[in-house]
């Protein structure tokens, strides 16, 4: 079995009610159903910062390229008709 070390963490009571309510349905441990949550939220923000990391070094990068906001924009807003304009380059 792996270590695991003990975390307080405070509830509304509605998300509290709503956790027992999930615990006894699936018959889990709040403290299983909370740790799960937890590891879920935590693997999916560290990839989404990672992700933003990675951005903001290629953004500032002297072979970054930018386009204005308002040529996107334009382009954007003809998106799905007939006149179509192509995307901006830069």
């Amino acid at each position: 079995m792996s270590q695991s070390e003990v975390v307080t963490v405070r509830l509304t009571p509605e998300i509290k009610a709503k956790l027992d309510a999930l615990a006894k349905s699936t018959r889990r441990s709040k403290s299983w159903l909370a740790a799960e949550a937890i590891a879920l939220y935590v693997e999916e923000s560290s990839w989404q910062i990672q992700m933003i990391e990675e951005a903001v070094k290629i953004a500032d990068s002297p072979q970054a390229q930018w386009i204005e906001g308002s040529d996107v924009s334009a382009w954007l807003d003809t998106w799905g008709m007939e006149n179509e304009k192509p995307s901006p380059c830069v």
